[in-house]
């Protein structure tokens, strides 16, 4: 898979028997397969979009020309992508956990912690998950009075540690 596209959806199965799929949306913003013209799969085809509805928490997408469950079965199970660059743009200071994962992580004194390598989505606040050599990982809250600073371009994330992480981290 390319590392410049993004996964927004998967196919799950036909749906019904006049071409449409079944598309497990993969995205915070689901409406944005309104605006497809073309759904580009994991494999590298790229299909026109005839038409676009939405039932309980599933996309159906009709693609021109696949006029029947025949038609389109062996899409099952492909990913739906985009390029990095169609992403929905987030507020300032807000990040796609994508762009997350895979910092590395500083303390303000610039001693190095680790790599981001998840993040939990808890309800309340993420998580960041950042694995240290030899040593448990560290779980950093996503606070503004923790995360210090953000630098996608530059891959690092510097932190605030608290005084009860310092005194597990031993």
């Amino acid at each position: 898979m390319n590392d410049n596209m993004i996964v927004i959806g998967k196919i799950i199965a036909p749906q019904g028997v006049r071409g449409e799929v079944r598309v497990m949306p993969l995205t915070d913003f689901p409406e944005r397969f309104r605006e497809l013209k073309s759904a580009q799969l994991d494999d590298g085809t790229n299909l026109p979009i005839e038409s676009v509805r939405y039932h309980q928490q599933f996309v159906l997408l009709k693609f021109r020309d696949m006029n029947d469950r025949n038609a389109i079965e062996h899409l099952r199970g492909k990913l739906i992508q985009i390029e990095h660059k169609d992403l929905v743009p987030l507020p300032t200071g807000h990040y796609y956990i994508f762009d997350i994962v895979g910092l590395e992580v500083f303390t303000e004194e610039d001693e190095y912690l680790g790599k981001v390598t998840d993040v939990l989505e808890t309800g309340s606040n993420d998580v960041y998950i950042v694995e240290q050599k030899d040593k448990k990982p560290l779980l950093i809250p996503a606070l503004k009075t923790v995360v210090l600073k953000i630098n996608i371009p530059d891959g690092k994330m510097i932190v605030k540690l608290q005084e009860v992480w310092e005194s597990d981290a031993d």
